[in-house]
């Protein structure tokens, strides 16, 4: 494991990835897990205010995500300081992403069915950079051998062809596959192939006169949500704490 580790981690420059990865993970679960014990009421946590007004967490999440990135630019990939810039954009990062939804709304749904958003684009972050440490470059350049590397027309050709998937992909209302398809082709191909999400600028252009075609895409969608809606709120749950409905000195606000 632990050849393995510098092998692939260290050797290639990849550790404040690591790092900043690990840190992104730890402090979006730390976060949660305080803020739900916030609304309940127990434990010795309680949110920070100054002159009445309630700070978020995305406050100093926004200030170390500023240290850290600029920090990291400056340190390169090696070193000490490389690694403690990474922790610390990781840390802002899990703080800023845990209220992507507040941002997004510019309004406190923390524990709302919009607040969910947070915990989907968090799940997506991580995710992607799962897949960008493990090896996988955007729109399948990892997939090429050397020599295919250096034939630039080999090179242009995957990149046009992958991209143009990604492309259909997004234009048929799949943000999800389109942008794990920049790392993950084949995920791209599968929903550029499929049928388009009703309401998606595909569908509006495509299928206004084809009505067997538009009547399809909506039975799918409809079983498609039918069937994982459930299960995403399920998880959603089990992360972000929104069936935990009881009040407690948090309210329904979150902490910092």
């Amino acid at each position: 494991m632990g050849h393995w580790f510098s092998r692939n981690i260290v050797e290639p420059g990849k550790l404040p990835l690591f790092l900043a990865l690990t840190a992104f993970v730890v402090t979006f679960l730390v976060t949660r897990t305080i803020t739900r014990l916030i609304r309940a009421g127990k434990g010795p946590f309680g949110n920070v205010s100054s002159g009445g007004l309630h700070i978020h967490h995305v406050v100093p999440g926004v200030v170390l995500s500023v240290l850290g990135g600029f920090g990291a630019v400056s340190s390169g990939r090696h070193g000490v300081t490389a690694a403690v810039f990474a922790v610390v954009f990781g840390v802002g990062a899990g703080l800023v992403l845990d209220e992507f939804a507040l941002i997004l709304h510019l309004d406190d749904v923390y524990w709302s069915d919009a607040g969910r958003q947070s915990v989907e684009v968090v799940v997506l972050t991580a995710t992607l950079v799962l897949l960008a440490l493990t090896g996988f470059s955007p729109l399948g350049v990892n997939d090429m051998t050397g020599e295919e590397r250096q034939d630039r027309t080999a090179l242009i050709l995957t990149l046009a062809v992958n991209f143009l998937f990604v492309l259909i992909t997004l234009v048929k209302g799949k943000l999800r596959l389109a942008i794990i398809g920049t790392l993950v082709p084949l995920v791209a191909i599968i929903g550029a192939v499929r049928l388009a999400r009703p309401g998606s600028w595909w569908a509006r252009r495509l299928y206004a006169r084809r009505h067997r075609a538009r009547a399809r895409a909506r039975i799918r969608a409809y079983r498609h949500d039918k069937r994982w809606t459930r299960v995403r709120r399920k998880v959603q749950d089990l992360i972000g704490g929104f069936q935990e409905r009881a009040p407690g000195r948090g309210g329904s606000t979150s902490s910092s």
